[in-house]
Protein backbone atom coordinates (compact mmCIF):
# COMPACT_ATOMS: atom_id res chain seq x y z
CA UNK A 1 0.00 0.00 0.00
CA UNK A 2 1.71 3.50 -1.00
CA UNK A 3 1.17 5.62 1.49
CA UNK A 4 2.13 9.92 1.70
CA UNK A 5 5.29 9.78 4.20
CA UNK A 6 8.85 8.81 3.69
CA UNK A 7 7.70 5.43 6.91
CA UNK A 8 5.96 3.59 5.13
CA UNK A 9 6.64 0.70 8.07
CA UNK A 10 3.83 3.14 9.97
CA UNK A 11 1.39 1.81 7.88
CA UNK A 12 1.78 -1.78 8.49
CA UNK A 13 -0.52 -4.08 9.96
CA UNK A 14 0.32 -7.09 12.37
CA UNK A 15 -1.70 -9.92 13.41
CA UNK A 16 -4.54 -8.85 16.12
CA UNK A 17 -4.63 -4.96 14.90
CA UNK A 18 -8.16 -6.21 13.56
CA UNK A 19 -7.64 -7.06 10.11
CA UNK A 20 -6.19 -10.50 10.28
CA UNK A 21 -9.72 -11.69 7.98
CA UNK A 22 -7.75 -9.73 4.86
CA UNK A 23 -5.75 -12.20 3.75
CA UNK A 24 -3.28 -12.61 0.91
CA UNK A 25 -4.29 -14.57 -2.34
CA UNK A 26 -1.90 -16.86 -4.06
CA UNK A 27 -3.33 -17.95 -7.45
CA UNK A 28 -0.73 -19.25 -10.24
CA UNK A 29 3.09 -17.64 -9.17
CA UNK A 30 0.93 -14.08 -8.60
CA UNK A 31 -0.88 -12.71 -5.80
CA UNK A 32 -3.83 -10.26 -4.69
CA UNK A 33 -5.49 -9.80 -1.83
CA UNK A 34 -8.86 -10.86 -0.02
CA UNK A 35 -11.39 -10.78 2.47
CA UNK A 36 -12.54 -13.26 4.58
CA UNK A 37 -16.61 -13.23 4.73
CA UNK A 38 -19.02 -14.24 7.45
CA UNK A 39 -19.43 -17.68 8.25
CA UNK A 40 -15.39 -18.22 7.59
CA UNK A 41 -15.47 -19.98 4.37
CA UNK A 42 -15.40 -17.66 1.45
CA UNK A 43 -13.20 -14.90 0.36
CA UNK A 44 -14.27 -12.46 -1.70
CA UNK A 45 -11.33 -10.61 -3.90
CA UNK A 46 -10.70 -9.78 -8.05
CA UNK A 47 -11.88 -11.71 -10.70
CA UNK A 48 -8.42 -10.67 -12.26
CA UNK A 49 -6.66 -12.42 -9.32
CA UNK A 50 -7.88 -15.60 -9.86
CA UNK A 51 -8.45 -15.74 -13.67
CA UNK A 52 -7.22 -18.82 -15.32
CA UNK A 53 -5.30 -20.37 -11.86
CA UNK A 54 -5.20 -24.09 -10.94
CA UNK A 55 -4.66 -23.75 -7.51
CA UNK A 56 -5.52 -21.02 -5.17
CA UNK A 57 -4.19 -20.64 -1.27
CA UNK A 58 -5.32 -17.85 0.93
CA UNK A 59 -2.34 -17.02 3.73
CA UNK A 60 -3.93 -14.98 7.03
CA UNK A 61 -1.52 -13.82 9.21
CA UNK A 62 -2.78 -14.40 13.59
CA UNK A 63 -1.60 -13.86 16.50
CA UNK A 64 -0.79 -17.82 16.84
CA UNK A 65 0.91 -18.09 13.78
CA UNK A 66 0.72 -17.72 9.86
CA UNK A 67 -2.14 -19.87 8.18
CA UNK A 68 -1.73 -21.50 4.65
CA UNK A 69 -5.62 -22.13 4.00
CA UNK A 70 -5.99 -24.11 0.17
CA UNK A 71 -9.09 -22.93 -1.89
CA UNK A 72 -11.37 -26.12 -2.64
CA UNK A 73 -13.58 -23.72 -5.71
CA UNK A 74 -13.67 -20.30 -6.62
CA UNK A 75 -16.19 -18.71 -9.06
CA UNK A 76 -15.73 -15.34 -11.07
CA UNK A 77 -18.60 -13.00 -11.53
CA UNK A 78 -20.58 -14.29 -14.57
CA UNK A 79 -20.30 -10.69 -16.26
CA UNK A 80 -16.80 -9.66 -15.63
CA UNK A 81 -15.08 -7.63 -18.45
CA UNK A 82 -11.45 -7.43 -17.91
CA UNK A 83 -11.41 -5.02 -20.90
CA UNK A 84 -14.03 -2.61 -19.47
CA UNK A 85 -12.98 -3.36 -15.66
CA UNK A 86 -16.51 -4.29 -15.15
CA UNK A 87 -17.41 -6.68 -13.11
CA UNK A 88 -14.17 -7.54 -11.63
CA UNK A 89 -15.19 -9.82 -8.55
CA UNK A 90 -14.63 -13.41 -7.69
CA UNK A 91 -15.56 -15.56 -4.67
CA UNK A 92 -13.42 -18.40 -3.12
CA UNK A 93 -14.30 -21.29 -0.82
CA UNK A 94 -12.15 -22.51 1.55
CA UNK A 95 -10.98 -26.23 2.09
CA UNK A 96 -11.70 -25.86 5.70
CA UNK A 97 -13.09 -22.93 7.76
CA UNK A 98 -10.93 -20.19 8.80
CA UNK A 99 -9.59 -20.06 12.69
CA UNK A 100 -12.52 -18.53 14.55
CA UNK A 101 -10.15 -15.90 16.11
CA UNK A 102 -9.59 -14.17 12.37
CA UNK A 103 -12.36 -11.35 12.13
CA UNK A 104 -15.12 -12.03 9.64
CA UNK A 105 -16.80 -9.39 7.39
CA UNK A 106 -20.06 -8.37 6.28
CA UNK A 107 -20.58 -6.08 3.37
CA UNK A 108 -21.42 -2.50 3.13
CA UNK A 109 -25.63 -2.22 1.50
CA UNK A 110 -26.16 1.14 0.92
CA UNK A 111 -25.68 3.40 -1.30
CA UNK A 112 -24.71 6.50 0.02
CA UNK A 113 -20.72 5.57 0.07
CA UNK A 114 -19.75 8.96 -1.59
CA UNK A 115 -17.85 11.23 0.68
CA UNK A 116 -17.16 8.40 3.26
CA UNK A 117 -13.71 7.73 4.68
CA UNK A 118 -12.41 4.42 3.82
CA UNK A 119 -9.61 2.20 4.80
CA UNK A 120 -7.61 0.58 2.59
CA UNK A 121 -6.17 -2.82 3.55
CA UNK A 122 -3.48 -5.07 1.70
CA UNK A 123 -0.71 -6.87 0.34
CA UNK A 124 0.99 -4.18 -2.37
CA UNK A 125 3.81 -2.73 -3.44
CA UNK A 126 4.85 -0.21 -1.07
CA UNK A 127 6.76 3.21 -0.96
CA UNK A 128 6.19 6.91 -0.94
CA UNK A 129 3.60 8.89 -2.99
CA UNK A 130 6.19 11.44 -4.26
CA UNK A 131 7.85 8.39 -6.32
CA UNK A 132 5.84 5.50 -6.40
CA UNK A 133 5.43 2.11 -5.40
CA UNK A 134 9.17 0.19 -5.49
CA UNK A 135 9.78 -3.67 -5.80
CA UNK A 136 9.78 -5.43 -2.38
CA UNK A 137 12.77 -7.33 -2.99
CA UNK A 138 13.45 -10.07 -0.40
CA UNK A 139 10.61 -8.79 2.56
CA UNK A 140 8.06 -10.24 0.48
CA UNK A 141 4.17 -9.15 0.49
CA UNK A 142 3.92 -7.02 3.74
CA UNK A 143 0.13 -6.21 4.28
CA UNK A 144 -0.18 -2.59 5.30
CA UNK A 145 -3.40 -0.12 5.75
CA UNK A 146 -4.03 3.79 4.88
CA UNK A 147 -7.36 5.73 4.44
CA UNK A 148 -8.97 7.44 1.63
CA UNK A 149 -11.89 8.84 0.75
CA UNK A 150 -14.59 7.84 -2.17
CA UNK A 151 -14.54 10.83 -4.42
CA UNK A 152 -16.87 10.08 -7.41
CA UNK A 153 -18.05 7.36 -9.51
CA UNK A 154 -16.90 5.46 -12.32
CA UNK A 155 -19.74 6.90 -14.51
CA UNK A 156 -19.31 10.67 -13.54
CA UNK A 157 -15.32 9.79 -14.63
CA UNK A 158 -16.49 8.39 -17.84
CA UNK A 159 -18.85 11.22 -18.62
CA UNK A 160 -16.48 14.06 -17.89
CA UNK A 161 -13.36 11.99 -19.99
CA UNK A 162 -15.60 10.70 -22.72
CA UNK A 163 -12.87 8.51 -25.14
CA UNK A 164 -10.24 10.09 -23.34
CA UNK A 165 -10.34 6.85 -21.09
CA UNK A 166 -10.27 3.55 -22.42
CA UNK A 167 -12.89 1.74 -20.44
CA UNK A 168 -16.65 2.57 -19.59
CA UNK A 169 -17.99 1.69 -16.16
CA UNK A 170 -21.12 0.33 -15.93
CA UNK A 171 -23.67 2.80 -14.63
CA UNK A 172 -23.47 2.45 -10.65
CA UNK A 173 -20.71 -0.40 -10.18
CA UNK A 174 -17.68 1.65 -9.42
CA UNK A 175 -16.35 4.33 -7.01
CA UNK A 176 -13.42 6.11 -7.36
CA UNK A 177 -10.37 7.66 -5.41
CA UNK A 178 -7.32 9.72 -5.58
CA UNK A 179 -4.37 10.22 -4.32
CA UNK A 180 -3.95 13.76 -2.24
CA UNK A 181 -0.70 15.57 -0.94
CA UNK A 182 -2.12 18.18 0.42
CA UNK A 183 -1.24 20.22 -3.08
CA UNK A 184 -3.94 21.53 -5.40
CA UNK A 185 -1.61 20.78 -8.49
CA UNK A 186 -1.59 17.18 -7.58
CA UNK A 187 -5.72 16.74 -6.38
CA UNK A 188 -6.16 14.78 -9.20
CA UNK A 189 -10.15 14.94 -9.17
CA UNK A 190 -10.41 18.72 -8.22
CA UNK A 191 -8.05 19.52 -11.24
CA UNK A 192 -9.88 17.07 -13.98
CA UNK A 193 -12.93 17.29 -12.47
CA UNK A 194 -14.19 19.84 -9.90
CA UNK A 195 -14.05 17.65 -6.74
CA UNK A 196 -11.80 20.04 -5.24
CA UNK A 197 -10.37 17.83 -1.68
CA UNK A 198 -6.64 18.00 -1.26
CA UNK A 199 -6.71 14.52 1.04
CA UNK A 200 -6.17 13.53 4.61
CA UNK A 201 -3.18 14.35 5.20
CA UNK A 202 -0.43 11.65 6.63
CA UNK A 203 -3.22 9.47 7.13
CA UNK A 204 -3.92 8.93 3.01
CA UNK A 205 -2.50 6.14 0.41
CA UNK A 206 -3.64 4.51 -2.45
CA UNK A 207 -3.58 0.80 -3.70
CA UNK A 208 -0.70 -0.83 -5.54
CA UNK A 209 0.06 -4.07 -7.39
CA UNK A 210 -0.42 -6.83 -5.03
CA UNK A 211 -3.35 -4.49 -3.53
CA UNK A 212 -6.22 -5.82 -6.37
CA UNK A 213 -9.26 -7.88 -4.69
CA UNK A 214 -8.51 -5.67 -1.39
CA UNK A 215 -10.78 -4.56 0.58
CA UNK A 216 -12.40 -0.69 1.29
CA UNK A 217 -13.72 -0.82 4.49
CA UNK A 218 -16.55 1.71 5.89
CA UNK A 219 -16.33 1.26 9.52
CA UNK A 220 -15.85 -2.61 9.75
CA UNK A 221 -17.79 -3.45 6.82
CA UNK A 222 -16.48 -3.93 2.77
CA UNK A 223 -17.42 -1.18 0.70
CA UNK A 224 -14.77 -1.73 -2.26
CA UNK A 225 -12.97 -3.91 -4.10
CA UNK A 226 -9.79 -2.53 -5.18
CA UNK A 227 -9.36 -2.98 -9.07
CA UNK A 228 -7.71 -0.94 -11.33
CA UNK A 229 -5.29 2.62 -10.94
CA UNK A 230 -4.93 4.88 -13.86
CA UNK A 231 -2.87 8.22 -14.20
CA UNK A 232 -5.05 10.68 -16.14
CA UNK A 233 -4.84 14.02 -17.91
CA UNK A 234 -7.15 16.38 -19.34
CA UNK A 235 -7.01 19.45 -21.46
CA UNK A 236 -3.25 20.21 -20.98
CA UNK A 237 -3.46 19.20 -17.57
CA UNK A 238 -2.00 16.23 -15.39
CA UNK A 239 -1.87 16.16 -11.80
CA UNK A 240 0.60 12.80 -11.40
CA UNK A 241 3.62 14.23 -9.54
CA UNK A 242 6.01 12.31 -11.76
CA UNK A 243 4.02 11.40 -15.16
CA UNK A 244 3.96 7.48 -14.16
CA UNK A 245 1.56 5.40 -13.61
CA UNK A 246 2.96 3.99 -10.27
CA UNK A 247 0.45 4.82 -7.71
CA UNK A 248 1.79 8.51 -6.57
CA UNK A 249 0.04 11.55 -6.19
CA UNK A 250 -2.00 12.61 -8.41
CA UNK A 251 -3.27 9.21 -9.43
CA UNK A 252 -6.45 7.87 -9.46
CA UNK A 253 -8.01 4.01 -8.32
CA UNK A 254 -11.31 2.01 -9.05
CA UNK A 255 -13.16 -0.13 -7.22
CA UNK A 256 -15.52 -2.78 -7.54
CA UNK A 257 -19.17 -1.10 -5.65
CA UNK A 258 -20.12 -3.91 -3.28
CA UNK A 259 -23.56 -2.05 -3.01
CA UNK A 260 -24.17 -2.65 -6.40
CA UNK A 261 -23.15 -6.24 -6.64
CA UNK A 262 -24.30 -7.75 -2.94
CA UNK A 263 -27.34 -9.85 -4.90
CA UNK A 264 -24.70 -11.35 -6.89
CA UNK A 265 -22.36 -12.01 -3.35
CA UNK A 266 -25.48 -12.88 -1.42
CA UNK A 267 -26.70 -15.66 -4.19
CA UNK A 268 -23.13 -17.19 -4.79
CA UNK A 269 -22.87 -17.97 -1.29
CA UNK A 270 -26.59 -19.70 -0.73
CA UNK A 271 -26.15 -21.60 -3.68
CA UNK A 272 -22.53 -22.69 -2.69
CA UNK A 273 -23.72 -24.36 0.90
CA UNK A 274 -25.02 -27.59 0.27
CA UNK A 275 -25.93 -27.89 4.01
CA UNK A 276 -28.06 -24.90 3.94
CA UNK A 277 -31.84 -26.35 5.04
CA UNK A 278 -34.62 -25.82 2.35
CA UNK A 279 -37.81 -27.30 4.66
CA UNK A 280 -38.49 -26.21 8.14
CA UNK A 281 -38.47 -29.30 8.95
CA UNK A 282 -35.04 -29.57 8.29
CA UNK A 283 -33.55 -27.29 10.48
CA UNK A 284 -31.87 -28.44 13.26
CA UNK A 285 -32.13 -26.95 16.43
CA UNK A 286 -28.95 -28.06 18.01
CA UNK A 287 -25.89 -29.13 17.58
CA UNK A 288 -22.76 -31.47 18.81
CA UNK A 289 -19.89 -28.46 19.41
CA UNK A 290 -17.41 -30.66 18.06
CA UNK A 291 -13.79 -30.44 19.59
CA UNK A 292 -11.59 -28.14 17.86
CA UNK A 293 -12.34 -25.41 14.43
CA UNK A 294 -16.00 -24.08 13.78
CA UNK A 295 -19.42 -25.61 12.32
CA UNK A 296 -22.32 -24.05 11.26
CA UNK A 297 -25.85 -24.25 12.74
CA UNK A 298 -28.16 -22.30 10.71
CA UNK A 299 -32.00 -20.47 11.21
CA UNK A 300 -34.79 -20.43 7.98
CA UNK A 301 -36.16 -17.59 6.94
CA UNK A 302 -39.27 -17.36 4.97
CA UNK A 303 -41.88 -15.10 3.24
CA UNK A 304 -45.03 -16.08 2.93
CA UNK A 305 -46.71 -12.95 1.60
CA UNK A 306 -47.31 -11.60 -1.69
CA UNK A 307 -44.83 -9.15 -3.40
CA UNK A 308 -46.32 -5.86 -4.50
CA UNK A 309 -43.54 -5.47 -7.05
CA UNK A 310 -42.05 -8.60 -8.43
CA UNK A 311 -38.70 -7.24 -8.70
CA UNK A 312 -39.04 -6.02 -5.40
CA UNK A 313 -36.03 -6.56 -2.53
CA UNK A 314 -37.59 -7.63 0.48
CA UNK A 315 -35.42 -7.39 3.96
CA UNK A 316 -34.93 -7.69 7.49
CA UNK A 317 -32.14 -7.23 10.15
CA UNK A 318 -30.75 -9.65 12.45
CA UNK A 319 -28.37 -10.43 14.98
CA UNK A 320 -26.97 -12.93 17.20
CA UNK A 321 -27.63 -13.00 21.27
CA UNK A 322 -25.88 -14.62 24.09
CA UNK A 323 -28.13 -16.85 26.11
CA UNK A 324 -26.08 -19.34 28.49
CA UNK A 325 -23.75 -19.29 25.42
CA UNK A 326 -21.41 -16.41 24.98
CA UNK A 327 -20.17 -14.66 21.77
CA UNK A 328 -16.47 -15.03 21.24
CA UNK A 329 -16.62 -18.41 23.28
CA UNK A 330 -18.82 -20.65 22.12
CA UNK A 331 -20.09 -19.18 18.73
CA UNK A 332 -19.24 -16.11 16.51
CA UNK A 333 -22.09 -13.39 17.03
CA UNK A 334 -23.29 -12.31 13.68
CA UNK A 335 -24.89 -9.08 12.58
CA UNK A 336 -26.45 -8.19 9.07
CA UNK A 337 -29.23 -7.69 6.69
CA UNK A 338 -30.83 -10.46 4.96
CA UNK A 339 -31.92 -9.92 1.39
CA UNK A 340 -34.80 -11.43 -0.62
CA UNK A 341 -33.95 -10.71 -4.12
CA UNK A 342 -36.51 -11.44 -6.38
CA UNK A 343 -37.76 -14.80 -6.80
CA UNK A 344 -36.42 -15.65 -3.53
CA UNK A 345 -38.65 -16.51 -1.10
CA UNK A 346 -36.05 -17.88 1.57
CA UNK A 347 -33.12 -17.78 2.81
CA UNK A 348 -30.65 -19.28 5.66
CA UNK A 349 -28.54 -17.06 8.33
CA UNK A 350 -25.62 -19.49 9.37
CA UNK A 351 -23.69 -19.15 12.65
CA UNK A 352 -20.63 -20.48 13.10
CA UNK A 353 -20.01 -23.08 16.76
CA UNK A 354 -16.94 -23.12 18.21
CA UNK A 355 -15.26 -26.42 19.22
CA UNK A 356 -13.52 -26.98 22.09
CA UNK A 357 -12.98 -29.92 24.69
CA UNK A 358 -13.36 -28.21 27.92
CA UNK A 359 -16.41 -29.88 29.70
CA UNK A 360 -19.34 -27.78 30.35
CA UNK A 361 -23.17 -28.12 30.20
CA UNK A 362 -25.30 -27.64 26.84
CA UNK A 363 -25.77 -23.78 26.07
CA UNK A 364 -27.90 -21.67 24.25
CA UNK A 365 -28.04 -18.17 22.16
CA UNK A 366 -30.45 -16.87 20.25
CA UNK A 367 -30.84 -14.94 17.08
CA UNK A 368 -33.20 -11.59 16.88
CA UNK A 369 -34.90 -10.63 13.34
CA UNK A 370 -36.23 -7.62 12.95
CA UNK A 371 -37.20 -4.05 10.66
CA UNK A 372 -38.75 -6.06 8.12
CA UNK A 373 -38.73 -3.87 4.91
CA UNK A 374 -41.40 -4.63 1.74
CA UNK A 375 -43.32 -7.13 4.47
CA UNK A 376 -44.10 -7.60 7.91
CA UNK A 377 -44.08 -9.98 11.05
CA UNK A 378 -47.96 -9.43 11.77
CA UNK A 379 -50.09 -7.20 13.28
CA UNK A 380 -48.08 -5.81 16.11
CA UNK A 381 -44.97 -8.03 16.21
CA UNK A 382 -41.67 -5.90 15.64
CA UNK A 383 -39.34 -9.12 16.49
CA UNK A 384 -38.57 -12.54 16.10
CA UNK A 385 -36.37 -14.88 17.64
CA UNK A 386 -35.15 -18.68 17.84
CA UNK A 387 -33.00 -20.38 20.09
CA UNK A 388 -30.44 -23.03 19.21
CA UNK A 389 -28.87 -25.18 21.73
CA UNK A 390 -25.02 -26.19 21.62
CA UNK A 391 -24.80 -29.60 23.09
CA UNK A 392 -21.45 -30.20 24.81
CA UNK A 393 -19.81 -33.38 23.90
CA UNK A 394 -16.87 -33.41 26.42
CA UNK A 395 -18.34 -35.40 29.00
CA UNK A 396 -17.77 -34.32 32.81
CA UNK A 397 -14.93 -35.92 34.89
CA UNK A 398 -15.44 -36.94 38.32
Amino acid sequence: MVTVTRDPERYRVFPGDGFDGVGLVEAGGSYGTGTLLYGGRAVLTSAHVLEGAEAVTVRLETPAGRVHLPASAYGLHPRYDTFQNNSDLALLWLSEPAPYSVERSTLYRYGDELGSIISLVGYGLTGEGAGGYVENGREGPVKRMAANRFDTTGEALKDTFGQGINWDPLPGSQLIIDFDNGSSANDALGALMGLHDTGLGSAEGMIAPGDSGGPAFIGDKVAGIATYTASLSRNGQRPDVNSSPDSSFGEIAGFQRVSFYQQWIDQALRQADPNAPSRPEDVATSIVEGDEGTQLIYFLLEFTGQRDDPDQWLSVDFATRDGTATAGEDYLAVADTLILYPGETQATIAVEIIGDDVPEPDETFYLDVFNPVGGSFGEGVAQLTAMRTIVDDDGWIA
